[in-house]
């Protein structure tokens, strides 16, 4: 075998495994391929975010009278440091969530949050401050609803979410993007419920996750996505790098130092 004739045999099994070992299948990229059967045979659900110890919530109550709901949204007054400069603006107090579920809210004392939905807690909040006011209109607003996304994607961090509701594949796109190494078909999604940590397994290869519980997040969930085979085999492959190419080289020189003894 000439000199030529081994050194292109060298480069075409080097440029094969190369490739075998990068390539991704289309059909392990695509999202929910089946989302039109699913879609057909979809019921309409709703969402609305349930509330949980350590939740922050803001609570703006008004009325057509706004002096009679006036005690229920307490101001915090600004911070004056010793130079007499203004620290911070007016805001409304914030209430959090106890570990037993409660808020310490003005005049109605201690009233339990946890458990109810936002809407549910609206409600609760109008019909027990009917005896100093009879049309309140309520807004309950989780203020640290955030959920973090780690691993292959472009955007990895936390997120806050203002609309407290938010979807799987909506919190995908805030972190732009799983890259095209991530493994779609197991998203890791880590959820606190009640003080117990639980996780499940999505794929987003098929529409099924729309009927999963985990298809809308809960404030302070955690989505992780693992690389797929391919990512991994090329993080191996740049870790050892150095030694690949002090292996060929070597070859390459034997694979010379051959040629040149037969001719």
């Amino acid at each position: 075998m000439g000199k030529i004739t081994l050194l292109k045999f060298s480069f075409i099994v080097l440029a094969t495994v190369i490739f075998t070992s990068s390539c991704v299948s289309k059909k392990d990229i695509i999202y929910v391929q089946d989302i039109d059967t699913a879609l057909s045979e979809s019921q309409s659900s709703k969402y609305d975010a349930v509330i949980t110890n350590d939740d922050i919530l803001k609570i703006i109550v008004t009325s057509e009278n706004m002096e009679s709901v006036q005690p229920f949204n307490k101001v915090v007054s600004p911070v004056v440091n010793q130079e007499l400069s203004i620290r911070s603006q007016e805001t409304l107090q914030s209430y959090l969530v106890d570990d037993e579920g409660f808020i310490n809210y003005p005049l109605l004392g201690k009233v339990k949050a946890s458990g109810y939905t936002r809407v549910e807690l609206q409600d609760h909040l109008k019909n027990e401050m009917l005896k100093y006011v009879k049309d309140a209109v309520v807004d309950v607003r989780i203020i640290n609803y955030k959920i973090t996304l780690l691993g292959e994607v472009n955007r990895p961090g936390t997120y806050s979410v203002d609309d407290n509701r938010i979807t799987l594949l909506q919190a995908i796109g805030l972190a732009g993007d799983l890259t095209v190494y991530g493994r779609r078909d197991n998203i890791l999604v880590i959820r606190d419920m009640n003080g117990v940590q639980t996780s499940t397994r999505v794929n987003l290869t098929s529409a099924d996750f729309i009927y999963s519980p985990f298809y809308y997040l809960n404030q302070n969930d955690t989505i992780i996505v693992e690389p797929n085979g391919a990512q991994i085999q090329a993080s191996g492959f740049n870790r050892n790098i150095s030694v690949y190419v002090s292996i060929a080289s070597l070859l390459l020189t034997t694979v010379v130092v051959f040629s040149n003894l037969n001719k």
